[in-house]
């Protein structure tokens, strides 16, 4: 049983949750709670180390002898030790740290996500919960966005991880993706081009979505070659990047279901 705060194990888990350059160096990150880790086991992800404690739901103890079965390395800790090393507030007594790993795209790409500059973790996750919801196949992230597994995108994300690839790109290999499979890129530009609901969104495409503060950035708008926009008859002058997202996503499932 690890009793220490100062445990190899523990500082490590403390500097993935910390730091996106520890998470870049060991190729690594960190998952808390049943749901997540019900996930991740699902979907068969890479795993390094499980930590637990006596805390443990019904619940989590299955997953826990699931992640036992499948050879992941467990181990115990006391309940404060655990709390230590955890970034949430209601720690459910188990976490583990997975291996950094790329999910393939598929060889047919027709719906791709391009979210450029994001700085919010809340709206990264939503977006790739939305995204995931949705069939998008896969999403790109600029230079400059938060870090995609980072703690609170993760949990923002509810799994979303481990059924869509997530790839962050520079703009040099999103232009060779893009060319790659034929997209039409489309920017979502408040009052700029046509409304959402008029363009044709059932071709093959990808759909730039700018960041919170300073919108899409000038690479987005060499790279795109139409712009749209959401109408919004309201007060509102414009929506956050989650919500966006949300409605063209959601746009395009419907017009490629009608």
């Amino acid at each position: 049983m690890i009793t220490s705060n100062q445990n190899a194990k523990i500082k490590l888990v403390r500097q993935l949750q910390e730091s996106s350059r520890a998470r870049e160096q060991e190729k690594a990150f960190v998952i808390e709670g049943v749901r997540l880790a019900e996930e991740a086991l699902a979907s068969r992800w890479p795993v390094d180390f499980v930590l637990y404690t006596e805390e443990l739901s019904e619940r989590g103890q299955a997953v826990l002898e699931a992640f036992i079965q499948a050879g992941a390395p467990a181990e115990e800790t006391t309940p404060s030790v655990l709390r230590s090393a955890s970034n949430t507030q209601t720690p459910q007594g188990l976490l583990a740290v997975l291996q950094q790993a790329t999910l393939p795209i598929p060889n047919t790409l027709n719906f791709l996500i391009l979210l450029d500059g994001l700085r919010d973790p809340g709206n990264l996750g939503t977006i790739l919960r939305c995204a995931s919801a949705a069939g998008v196949q896969a999403v790109g992230i600029t230079p400059g966005s938060v870090d995609a597994f980072s703690p609170k995108v993760l949990r923002a994300g509810m799994g979303a991880h481990f059924h869509l690839p997530v790839l962050e790109l520079d703009w040099e290999g999103i232009a060779q993706l893009v060319r790659q499979h034929h997209l039409k890129v489309f920017l979502a530009a408040a009052g700029q081009g046509k409304p959402c609901f008029e363009q044709d969104l059932a071709q093959p495409l990808a759909l730039i979505i700018g960041g919170e503060a300073a919108g899409a950035s000038q690479e987005a708008y060499r790279l795109a070659q139409t712009p749209l926009h959401i109408p919004m008859p309201g007060q509102a002058e414009s929506l956050n990047a989650a919500s966006a997202a949300a409605v063209l996503i959601f746009e395009v499932v419907r017009q490629r279901l009608t």
